[in-house]
């Protein structure tokens, strides 16, 4: 698993299919650890993951922290993440569908590779990556959908979504997304448990 995923990212490092391939500092190729159980996908680098060549490092990658520890699940012990893209587009904008496009076999992948048993497709781009005419990620957000090798999808909201939102109250996406990562929790708990026997 370790290998094939080095063979991936080294293949990574050189891509040069998009015009990403010139304006990157670093590609983004993962972070978290290697697994079976758990894979969050997410939409593409912004700055700080630019520069550090990690997903979800600045100030949403910190919320995300939280709210997996909130459940005691962490990047070191029970997940790897990936993101739609690897390289950061210009100021942040939505990737391309060229770039969707382009960048796609690496994390294809990713997911041959590790075939997850559950995957959180991690706001907007990550949703509409794998399942573009589900809606909109607020009416889909916290239900389970069959994805590839027989894999259970999550879309969740996007930690940089849940910052521009901060209100606690019910219904609000951070009590929604409180209300996800329980139910995710409860999933990778009846995994661990099912292959224990």
């Amino acid at each position: 698993m370790f290998e094939e995923l080095e063979n991936v990212r080294q293949q990574c490092l050189n891509c040069q299919k998009c015009p990403l391939g010139k304006t990157r500092t670093n590609i983004v190729f993962s972070d978290g650890v290697p697994n079976s159980n758990i894979v969050l996908i997410g939409e593409a680098p912004g700055f700080n993951e630019d520069m550090q060549g990690k997903p979800f490092v600045g100030r949403a990658g910190q919320l995300l922290d939280k709210i997996l520890e909130s459940v005691g699940l962490s990047r070191e012990n029970d997940i790897y993440i990936c993101n739609t893209l690897k390289c950061r587009p210009p100021e942040n904008r939505d990737p391309l569908p060229e770039e969707k496009k382009a960048c796609r076999f690496y994390l294809d992948e990713q997911l041959r590779i590790l075939k997850p048993k559950i995957i959180l497709l991690c706001g907007r781009v990550a949703l509409t990556s794998f399942l573009p005419d589900a809606g909109a990620i607020s009416k889909i957000r916290g239900k389970w959908f069959d994805g590839p090798n027989g894999a259970k999808m999550m879309p969740i909201f996007h930690p940089s979504y849940l910052l521009r939102n901060p209100s606690h109250k019910p219904g609000s996406p951070k009590a929604l997304m409180w209300e996800d990562v329980q139910e995710i929790k409860k999933k990778y708990d009846e995994i661990k448990k099912a292959t224990l026997k």
